[in-house]
This record gives structure tokens, C-alpha cells and sequence, in this order.
């Protein structure tokens, strides 16, 4: 028999990306770099509604294709890691997602092993 556990990063990168639109969890804008917000158009705010979708898309990819999803996650954790390593303060936080970019490759990497192969009962 074959079990899918849902992966952490799916469910959290969903999340995550749908309180981009709303900041209830925090102010997003504020996780934003100043160069970063610099050179793309618009507002901070747009800059984070363009990232949640990002996040939902990546979540939403990692549940359903995790040999994809995986590295999705990672680049979009890569991303989130150079940028708040350019913010004073913030150094707590890129480690911890340093911690998530590793667990991302791990499944991207065991999905990609794994992929196809069923275990007999």
C-alpha cells in the first residue's frame, strides 16, 4: 500500500502566500528589502501580493508535484534568504528559512528517487 503525507512546506507556503493579501500574521512590506523595492514597480504591498501568488503557486506544486514542487520551494526560500540577509535584524529569520530551503531540496530530491516506484505490500 501507498500513503502520501502531505508535505510541511505545501501547506505552509499556502498559507503564507494568502496572508500576503491580507498582513494579518504581519505587515509583509516591512520583510522587504529597500533595494528590492527600489527596482521593482509599484508598492511594497504589490511587490507582496506578486510574492504570495509565488508562494500559493509553490505550495500548491509541492503537494500535488513534489519532484517540482520541492525546487520551487527552494528557489523561492533562496530568494526570501537573500533578501532578508540585506535587511539589519532579519539574520534570525533567513537562517530559519536556510533550515526550510534544506528540507525543500531533501524532498525535492526524494520525490525525484522515489518517483514512480510502489512498494509492494
Amino acid at each position: 500500500m501507498w500513503i502520501r503525507t502531505p508535505p510541511a512546506p505545501g501547506p505552509g507556503a499556502v498559507r503564507f502566500g494568502l496572508d500576503k493579501f491580507a498582513n494579518l500574521l504581519v505587515d509583509w512590506p516591512a520583510y522587504l528589502a529597500p533595494w528590492i523595492d527600489d527596482i521593482v514597480p509599484g508598492s511594497a504591498q504589490a511587490a507582496m501580493y506578486t510574492v504570495g501568488v509565488i508562494e500559493i503557486v509553490a505550495g500548491l506544486a509541492v503537494a500535488l508535484a513534489p519532484r517540482f514542487g520541492g525546487w520551487l520551494v527552494a528557489g523561492r526560500l533562496a530568494g526570501i534568504i537573500v533578501n532578508l540577509l540585506t535587511i539589519p535584524g532579519y539574520y534570525d529569520i533567513a537562517l530559519r528559512d536556510f533550515g526550510l530551503l534544506l528540507g525543500a531540496v531533501a524532498l525535492a530530491r526524494l520525490a525525484q528517487r522515489y518517483s514512480g516506484k510502489r512498494q509492494s505490500p
